[in-house]
């Protein structure tokens, strides 16, 4: 956007340019066909109920701001033979600054990720709500759209004016022509959209999408009354969380599901009930079915707004922990003060309380749903499972009510999933741990020949593609008296469970020593390459893997700090399969004196390891040399 003007000027237009993201957005709003354009009005309604609540908040500790007009409501008028629909409120308004700020830039992160995702999805209308970026989806019915505002307790009021092409103009309006506090949102009808201005489509669309926003909606009939004349109430501003959950009708919550969360696919839980005692509260929550697009946003932000007495005080309490940021909502306390300081929200004994309340009902509906309704959960845990696992690594005192919560891809689970009681319940005569496969993705997990040890032995083991996954698992010690233990970490210990008899190598003693010289010939051969050279438990049909040390870090976790903070790797173990068919006449030549092969074989051991691990040869170059010459003694000639 180009710059403004440090001062505010009036008597002058000033024409300003989009932000480049707007542009684009307007572009798409524009030149997109939709399914669905209704969802402009939901959104101009949306951001008119916002503006009276935030007002609200702020006429508690100023009651002059309110005090020649108390009751707030949003209106809606149309005129049919001009082509126009006009959306006004009595809210906090806006001033010559945040009208450019607010209508001329998408000033929120994720904006690309929108831009992106708007462009591929057919469902466009639940991103724009997503995202907070209704107000241009004015642009889909109208040519040019009409903003006068005057913000409360301000003497000078404005206008914003586009036809969304690229510029906007502002400049100050003339005081008759501005509501004495508040928004007024004029939009001229393009010829395909007339349709809006007719009061029966209004009516339809209020009903379908806005019928339980937080405040009063009426319609003034007969054209624009500007309050004045005859009006209908489309919606009475009640505050449906406040409502006891047997007079709420099913359609009811969804409508305000939609509103309240910005998610427009049918929640998979909804959560409704009012606790009464020391602290007496409202709680209507929402866990949607599908991944809203901030899910993985740094910032963490929970969704969850407070209300104090219907008072909205702010969307920024936290009511819910981070990995419960899914959750939608609504919690009203009856017993906050209503001047709430963002100290005493961090601080207060009341909203603690609340916390741990309404943390442990929504843990709880989760368990609920997870017993009554195997399918629905799935969905639940398909979306939510990276972001629920954050809290077992991040609350311990949350840890176990968070293992019953998850589920895990297994080695023996195939498309579904497996919980760690079921685990437990199948583990093998002398199992002492869960066992679990770090990596980057199931397909590459299920390949890994570190798993080849205890397929045969059909030990299950947890398949743990989540980024997250690297840290709880180490922090989480254990799970019914059972420890998890990595696959790639120390000695695998599979000694202990027995193989099935047609799995059991028919020659072990007789070529112990012949694998015995080849381990020393190749520990001297890599030298500081590894810390370690050893014959190994967890490889049936692959020759070669890297594990990491006893002690220490897992090999995937080494991998993720090494790339975040630059961590230094430990030296891996190679370790060698001594019952593969090259390994054995390797071994075989090490033993009868042929010194030259195995120091020949070592670096092309330790290179494919590494392929197998996921990495590059340390030397690829030289790798590659001593591969083709390999190849070339096999195959030339």
């Amino acid at each position: 956007m180009n710059e403004t003007k440090d001062t505010e000027t009036a008597g002058t237009a000033e024409t300003l340019s989009f932000e480049a993201e707007v542009s684009r957005l307007l572009h798409l709003m524009v030149h997109s066909v939709y399914s669905n354009k209704d969802i402009f009005l939901r959104e101009l309604i949306s951001n008119a109920a916002d503006a009276c609540e935030r007002l609200r908040h702020l006429s508690v500790t100023d009651a002059s701001l309110v005090a020649d007009d108390p009751a707030f409501r949003i209106l809606l008028a149309a005129d049919k033979e001009a082509g126009t629909l006009t959306v006004a409120d009595n809210g906090i308004g806006m001033d010559h600054g945040e009208l450019i700020a607010n209508l001329g830039t998408i000033a929120r992160s994720g904006t690309r990720a929108f831009l992106e995702g708007l462009e591929k999805t057919e469902d466009r209308s639940a991103l724009i709500g997503q995202f907070g970026v209704g107000f241009y989806a004015s642009f889909m019915v109208a040519d040019k759209v009409e903003v006068v505002s005057r913000r409360a307790g301000d003497d000078r009021a404005w206008s914003w004016k586009s036809d969304g092409l690229g510029t906007f103009t502002v400049e100050e309006a003339p005081l008759e022509a501005a509501p004495a506090r508040g928004t007024r949102v004029v939009l001229h009808l393009n010829e395909e959209s007339r349709d809006y201005a007719k009061e029966g489509t209004i009516e339809r669309i209020v009903r379908e999408y806005s019928a339980h926003v937080p405040i009063p909606i009426v319609l003034a009939l007969g054209g624009e009354s500007g309050g004045e004349g005859e009006e209908r109430q489309l919606a009475d501003g009640s505050a449906l969380w406040r409502k006891p959950k047997s007079e709420v009708k099913p359609e009811e919550l969804k409508d305000f599901y939609g509103h309240i969360g910005g998610q427009y696919d049918d929640p998979a839980i909804t959560v409704h009930y009012r606790a009464e005692g020391r602290q007496e509260y409202s709680v209507l929550l929402f866990v949607p079915s599908s991944k809203p697009f901030d899910l993985f946003d740094p910032n963490r932000k929970g969704r969850v707004k407070l209300y104090v007495r219907r008072v909205f005080i702010t969307d920024d309490a936290e009511i819910l922990p981070p990995w419960l940021r899914f959750v939608r909502g609504v919690v009203d306390s009856d017993d906050l003060p209503l001047n709430l300081s963002r100290e005493m929200l961090q601080n207060n004994p009341v909203l603690d309380a609340i916390r741990r309340g309404v943390t442990n009902r929504v843990i709880s509906e989760l368990e609920k749903c997870a017993e009554k309704d195997a399918e629905t959960y799935a969905k639940v845990w398909d979306a939510f499972g990276p972001v629920i696992k954050e809290g077992i690594y991040e609350d311990p005192e949350k840890r176990d009510a968070l293992f019953k919560l998850a589920r895990f891809r297994t080695t023996k689970s195939g498309d579904g999933w497996r919980t760690l009681a079921e685990i437990v319940a199948d583990l093998k005569e002398n199992q002492t741990a869960l066992y679990y496969a770090l990596g980057d993705d199931l397909s590459t997990l299920k390949r890994s020949p570190h798993l080849e040890g205890y397929r045969a032995r059909d030990v299950e083991v947890l398949l743990l593609a989540d980024p997250v996954d690297a840290f709880w698992v180490r922090t989480a010690l254990g799970y019914d008296g059972k420890p998890f233990q990595s696959v790639t970490q120390g000695v695998a210990d599979l000694d202990k469970i027995a193989l099935p008899e047609d799995e059991k190598p028919k020659e072990e003693a007789a070529e112990a020593g012949e694998t015995a010289s080849l381990v020393t010939a190749l520990k001297a051969s890599l030298g500081e390459a590894v810390s370690d050279v050893r014959a190994s438990e967890r490889l049936s049909q692959s020759p070669v893997c890297l594990v990491a040390p006893d002690l220490g870090y897992d090999r995937q976790l080494e991998k993720l700090l090494a790339q975040q903070e630059g961590a230094m790797l430990s030296k891996p173990i190679l370790e060698i399969n001594p019952r593969h068919a090259m390994i054995k006449s390797l071994a075989a030549k090490t033993a009868s004196g042929d010194k030259a092969a195995a120091g020949e074989a070592a670096e092309l051991l330790f290179g494919l390891a590494r392929i197998l691990d996921g990495e590059a040869p340390a030397d690829p170059v030289e790798f590659s040399a001593k591969l083709t010459a390999l190849m070339t003694d096999r195959f030339a000639g």
